[in-house]
């Protein structure tokens, strides 16, 4: 049975249910006729008023067809709960869903749309601010709305403090009670500081103001991958043709997520056997080699599928926008289920599979390095430490001992 994913999401200043799945016509269709349900095309779902009527309705719509998977949902309905407030004291809010209890009222209903809904009148000014630096030195959309968010979580932390006035030891301050007291992780806090050091140095013009705050030790972890009994299990196990081709396309170029999501249909020469990846990561353009299995496979998708030779290789809902990567990342998880794989693994770890069996196979590092598009090669020496071309040549103490 097919999972719909309730998710709490802002679309034009007001909260929203987002309703997430991955495309089936019996689900679109059914969600689709539910009364007040329209489309994003922002957030790339369904969406409704978040209160009490809209939430029954897609339970009522979808729940003979569908898992509803709604613990996001919960989570933010309950965080609001204990972060928002107006003075001391809270003020419910009339037909709101409630997980435990009543939801207090929005603070300072003056916002911008990237604007936290618990920032205070002192720092209204804070996030727009961010979001045109962010915009006018052309950072890629995924780090705006990270910083955006990250800033975010920071002034919901502060409340009413001016965060304008925030020097370099009250930020210490601040960020010991995210590690200590918020137990977040190092990628986290590191996302956290970068989002501050943009807006204290970049768009308040505080040079070398973050040069005193220690940045807390990464992990060395080993990256996530699927040997390739698993991806032929994966592969086998996925029926819809759409979808088989995407996890093909992925594990056989390593590209990212996002690229293979936003491909479009001019950038596969089958001609020269090439695809060209346009403005990824790092606004860097770059080449990688067309497999002839997934060409055969691509033309009998383009065959059955016929998408629009002018748009994406892979539309979404709406012919016009790209495949949603996270219906994408679900496509994965299901066919991981289908299959008995149980090790942890996302789209990305197609990508790390890529890269790893190319080095069982031998392919020097620096040409690995390029296909990935890394801009460090110490980015792509990760993968020697889970390859098994030299580990395989060792052997053990225990095989030369006689225990017969």
């Amino acid at each position: 049975m097919e999972t719909v994913i309730l998710k709490a999401i802002q679309h034009r200043n007001a909260e929203c249910i987002g309703i997430y799945f991955t495309s089936k016509a019996i689900l679109n269709g059914a969600v689709k006729n539910i009364s007040g349900a329209k489309w994003s095309k922002t957030n790339r779902c369904w969406y409704m008023p978040l209160n009490k009527i809209s939430h029954s309705k897609i339970v009522a719509a979808v729940k003979t067809i569908a898992i509803i998977e709604q613990t996001e949902l919960h989570k933010y309905l309950t965080n609001k709960q204990k972060v928002t407030s107006i003075g001391n004291k809270s003020i419910p809010q009339p037909g709101i869903i409630k997980p435990a209890a009543t939801l207090p009222q929005t603070v300072n209903k003056q916002i911008t749309i990237h604007k936290s809904l618990n920032t205070y009148p002192v720092n209204a000014n804070v996030i727009a601010a961010m979001h045109q630096h962010l915009i006018l030195k052309a950072y890629s959309p995924s780090t705006i709305k990270t910083y955006i968010n990250e800033m975010n979580q920071f002034l919901a932390a502060i409340k009413n403090t001016e965060a304008n006035t925030f020097d370099t030891a009250r930020i210490k301050k601040y960020l010991q009670y995210c590690h200590t007291s918020l137990k977040l992780s190092e990628a986290t806090l590191h996302s956290r500081m970068n989002a501050l050091k943009f807006y204290f140095e970049q768009v308040l013009k505080k040079e070398k103001f973050f040069w005193e705050i220690p940045r807390p030790k990464k992990q060395q972890q080993n990256p996530n991958f699927f040997n390739q009994d698993e991806i032929t299990k994966i592969i086998k196990q996925t029926g819809n043709i759409k979808h088989k081709t995407m996890l093909m396309l992925a594990y056989s170029t390593g590209m990212r997520v996002s690229e293979v999501t936003l491909l479009k249909v001019w950038q596969i020469d089958s001609k020269r056997m090439q695809i060209k990846i346009q403005q990824a990561k790092g606004k860097k353009d770059r080449t990688i080699p067309l497999s002839p299995v997934l060409l055969v496979m691509l033309r009998e998708y383009f065959i059955t599928c016929k998408p629009d030779k002018a748009s994406y290789l892979f539309c979404g809902q709406v012919p016009t926008e790209p495949y949603s990567t996270r219906s994408l990342q679900l496509v994965l998880q299901a066919a991981k289920q289908r299959a008995g794989i149980l090790k942890p693994g996302s789209i990305h770890a197609l990508r790390h599979s890529f890269a790893t069996h190319l080095l069982d196979k031998g392919t020097d590092v620096s040409m690995i390095m390029k296909l990935l598009g890394h801009n460090d090669i110490k980015t792509t020496l990760r993968y020697l430490h889970v390859t098994n071309r030299d580990v395989l040549q060792i052997i053990s103490p225990l095989d030369h001992l006689d225990l017969g």
